[in-house]
């Protein structure tokens, strides 16, 4: 008779906003017991994830389930590369990028689903200065953002918007020396991206074409901009149209070398952590398994001008406008783009 497939759920009790004492029945529900024999495992310190992780791992179980945000996920995730062990995904937290890419459902019960048909497939995965991402990392105002909104006493694609917003007009841009394997060029740039998958989290892509099997990562620079361009660049995260814009230089590569001027954060998924000045980066190809979506493809698609998180974006544009420049005749400008953006959905 053929044998039970062992999966471990490793639940963060505290990531995101949405109470998870639920998830445990809903597990027993909805998970055949016919075909898995199911443990489940909460985390109560920062890095127990990746500690249980390993664990099973090293005890050769099938599936290891993050149940969680992006930084549960990371935890999970770089436990388990280059292992037999593949990772699967209940999404609860505030971003769930890797979750969205995948298209990994966002309703838990319909997530569970997805971890019963057990479609396991390989993809790419990064490593920066020596730690696993994703995602994406990277550093400047990407960085500096990360540390915002880990602070920031709400969460969600608002509490993004508004730090962008209202800390991006003040940032002061680097320069930075970008090397691979075609030479070294100087940016003064914003931020730089690394991206494995398309978004942050929260339906802001950073890398609308990135693809987590091409073995290479999108690199973003995004040069300075000014208050007149902050509402375009915001709405071209949300609209899968960050290519497009001026300010964005993109290119792929397998590694990359980056020297900046004096030690800084970094990010990797969003965990942000100081570092030196200098920065590597690269692709391991195929080195991570992951519970995959049947039904659905990599989300590296065409722009939808119908996302949600942009129509909250205009919507509750009110909140950060006046930080940004109180009665100028800029906002006023600033308020005609989103206006004439808003006319085309």
């Amino acid at each position: 008779m053929k044998k039970n497939i062992h999966i471990t759920f490793i639940i963060n009790p505290i990531s995101g906003n949405q109470d998870k004492d639920d998830i445990p029945k809903m597990i027993e529900e909805e998970i055949d017991s016919k075909r898995f024999d199911v443990d489940i495992r909460m985390t109560d310190h920062k890095g127990h994830a990746a500690e249980i992780a390993k664990e099973c791992a090293t005890k050769g179980i099938e599936v290891v389930v993050a149940v969680g945000g992006d930084g549960t996920v990371n935890e999970v995730a770089r436990s388990l590369t280059h292992t037999q062990t593949a990772l699967g995904i209940i999404p609860c937290g505030s971003g769930n990028g890797l979750a969205r890419h995948l298209c990994i459902p966002m309703n838990i019960r319909k997530a569970l689903n997805i971890i019963n048909q057990c479609q396991i497939e390989a993809f790419d995965y990064g490593v920066i200065n020596g730690i696993p991402f994703f995602c994406t990392c990277g550093m400047g105002f990407d960085a500096f953002i990360s540390l915002k909104f880990a602070e920031a006493g709400k969460r969600g694609p608002i509490t993004y918007v508004e730090n962008v917003l209202k800390e991006g007009l003040k940032y002061k841009p680097e320069t930075y020396e970008v090397e691979d394997d075609t030479g070294a060029k100087k940016y003064k740039a914003f931020l730089i991206a690394c991206a494995n998958a398309s978004q942050y989290g929260n339906n802001a892509y950073i890398a609308p074409g990135a693809t987590m099997k091409d073995g290479e990562m999108d690199v973003i620079i995004m040069e300075p901009f000014t208050a007149l361009d902050a509402p375009q660049i915001a709405a071209d995260l949300f609209m899968k149209t960050l290519a497009n814009n001026s300010k964005i230089k993109t290119f792929r590569t397998k590694t990359l070398h980056i020297t900046r001027k004096e030690p800084g954060a970094i990010h990797y998924d969003g965990d942000p952590i100081m570092t030196d000045q200098d920065v590597e980066v690269h692709i391991e190809p195929l080195g991570i398994r992951i519970v995959t979506n049947p039904e659905a493809i990599e989300d590296n698609g065409q722009p939808n001008p119908l996302l949600n998180a942009f129509s909250d974006l205009f919507n509750n544009i009110n909140n950060v406008r006046e930080d940004i420049e109180k009665g100028s005749r800029r906002i006023q400008v600033i308020n005609k783009l989103m206006l004439r953006k808003l006319s085309k959905l």
